[in-house]
């Protein structure tokens, strides 16, 4: 499977059960990249996305997708399944936000593989990183 997450300089995620923040231009990103894929997410990320074809919402999302799906992970812990992940795709807000949940897998075993920037809607430079799992 592959992650996509969205982290702020020092790789936080939420603060307070909250997102730190979100950018209608990365919602467009991540449906052009996952076009044709299964995109799986909770009921949380869901919220963000207007109906589309290829979006699973199910709370046991990272359970359920299997190779080559897509997960969009807010406010989840995701070290448990290093073994099943593929590629991250991080997106970085190139920001410093208070953070109380933060992506924490090491990334010893990955490589980078590409990044892109590109403006966002409320972020003058969002960047994508692209990491690829050497085990698998």
């Amino acid at each position: 499977m592959n992650i996509i997450i969205c982290v702020d300089d020092n790789m936080g995620m939420m603060f307070n059960n909250r997102r730190q923040s979100q950018d209608k231009a990365l919602r467009e990103r991540i449906l052009e990249i996952t076009k044709g894929k299964n995109l799986y997410m909770n009921g949380y990320s869901a919220s963000q996305f207007t109906e589309c074809s290829n979006i699973i919402v199910d709370d046991n999302f990272l359970d359920k997708a299997q190779q080559g799906d897509f997960c969009f992970v807010e406010n989840s812990d995701i070290k448990s399944y290093n073994s099943k992940l593929e590629k991250l795709i991080i997106y970085k807000w190139n920001r410093n936000y208070p953070s109380d949940f933060k992506f924490q897998l090491p990334l010893d075993n990955f490589s980078l593989e590409s990044t892109f920037e590109f403006q966002g809607y409320s972020h003058k430079v969002i960047t994508e990183e692209i990491w690829k799992n050497d085990k698998n």
